[in-house]
């Protein structure tokens, strides 16, 4: 059996799944290989902005920014930053540390026409800087760049959706500017999808049958090792969005303890920083094995549109989003019951202090359900583990935290200012998981 798994995964098998349209989307299985023929553009392309260049920021969401983050975190480049929130203060705090004539910014979307990324990209181009982005061939993010004259835009590869994209160009680009030496990182990640072919130990599909076993045996919280903590923020949206649907889903829990009946423990291997390349493919490998025991697509994500929608509806309005208190933490606590999980979700400025202040919420919520409980910033998590939330099992409690967003930041060529934006987020999904009956309070984190 495993070894049949193994090979109908090769052989873009869309029937291991759903018969729907998997095999459209396995083009990640060969990722490595095709990057490692670009690893001498992107090197080059690095060193042409010598002289140039003192800090990059990336713009981007979810898949877009989450493998460039965890590599950043990795090999610990505090010269590269990663923007993917809306917060107003939160933008003045990134343009303080830069000078953005001396900053490339590179913009990156797989459609080209993520909300948050071409808001960020037109604030920032309007006031110079050095440009390059990462999308997709044919978006409009490519004519844009065509357009303002950008240094570079490379193109992703269509057969990869954005979570299964760490080893493409926008996991690699960033890495190539951060001074990671991309040619043995992808090494790495080609001697583990080596690993993955094979019927007997596959580190890959050991890991996804554990996964998708554990999960038929009711363990579907699942426990990453904390000393690999950074590693966890790639790994939720992986796991979140890729089994999240259909009523099923394995629930990431990044540092939570895993004694209980409804959780299992998964370790990162990750002995030196470049065995990051090796554990980008055997999570992405083992996903596809477990999602083909859950019976779900593991490469669609259909409920994370309906937060989309919900806050193009509330932008179209003209009012000002609503973010009001509503019920309690305390109240929402009270009605854990075992095998549910509380997710704490933060549309804050993502500084250390607020996120010191979310960890303590998440220590009171632990203690007052003992259940699993996972923490997120909005709106990236929306990006992330929405798509759990929503379309995975009704198990989840979810507490909402907004602030004051301060004084409003106008976005060019939009009607509405980063600070409307950041409130219709929190009141569209909000709004979105009430619609789906979930468990759902809001409160200010003043009153946390």
């Amino acid at each position: 059996m495993s070894a049949e798994v193994v090979e109908r995964i090769w052989a873009r098998d869309a029937a291991l799944w759903t018969g729907a349209d998997e095999g459209k989307w396995l083009g990640w299985l060969d990722e490595p290989w095709r990057m490692r023929e670009d690893v001498d553009l992107l090197l080059s392309f690095a060193d042409s902005l010598f002289g140039d260049v003192d800090d990059v920021v990336l713009l981007g969401m979810g898949g877009s920014s989450l493998a460039p983050e965890v590599i950043r975190l990795t090999f610990g480049r505090d010269r590269f930053h990663v923007l993917d929130t809306t917060h107003p203060q939160a933008i003045r705090d990134l343009e303080a540390k830069i000078d953005v004539a001396r900053t490339l910014f590179v913009s990156a979307s797989k459609s080209g026409t993520t909300l948050e990324t071409r808001s960020h990209t037109d604030y920032f181009h309007a006031k110079g800087g050095v440009w390059a982005a990462i999308t997709d061939p044919g978006s409009e993010l490519e004519e844009l760049a065509r357009k303002r004259s950008f240094r570079a835009c490379f193109a992703g590869e269509p057969t990869i959706g954005g979570r299964y994209s760490a080893l493409s160009a926008f996991g690699m680009v960033p890495a190539a500017l951060m001074g990671v030496d991309v040619a043995r990182f992808l090494d790495r990640a080609q001697e583990m999808a080596d690993g993955c072919r094979h019927a007997e130990g596959n580190p890959g599909l050991e890991l996804g049958l554990s996964l998708g076993e554990n999960w038929r045996d009711s363990r579907d919280k699942v426990c990453i090792d904390a000393g690999a903590s950074s590693f966890g923020l790639w790994a939720e949206q992986l796991l979140a969005e890729s089994t999240g649907k259909l009523g099923k889903g394995l629930v990431p829990a990044p540092g939570e303890p895993a004694d209980g009946p409804d959780r299992q423990a998964q370790d990162v291997r990750l002995a030196n920083e470049y065995e990051l390349g090796q554990e980008f493919f055997r999570w992405e490998f083992a996903t596809a094995v477990a999602g083909s025991i859950l019976g779900i697509n593991p490469f669609d994500q259909p409920d994370v549109q309906s937060a989309k929608d919900k806050t193009k509806q509330i932008l179209a309005s003209g009012d000002d989003p609503l973010v009001e208190p509503s019920g309690s933490a305390d109240e929402l606590f009270a009605q854990a019951q075992p095998g549910d999980y509380v997710a704490i979700l933060a549309f804050v400025n993502p500084t250390a202090a607020n996120e010191e202040k979310v960890l303590a919420l998440a220590s009171r919520a632990r203690k007052a359900t003992g259940c699993v409980v996972t923490h997120g910033f909005g709106p990236r998590y929306l990006h992330s583990t929405g798509q759990l939330h929503k379309g995975g099992p009704p198990t989840g409690l979810f507490l909402q935290v907004v602030d004051d967003t301060g004084e409003e930041i106008a976005i060019p060529n939009q009607p509405f200012g980063f600070g409307k934006l950041i409130r219709a987020q929190a009141a569209g999904d909000f709004a979105s998981l009430q619609e789906r009956g979930r468990r759902v309070a809001r409160v200010r984190l003043e009153e946390v």
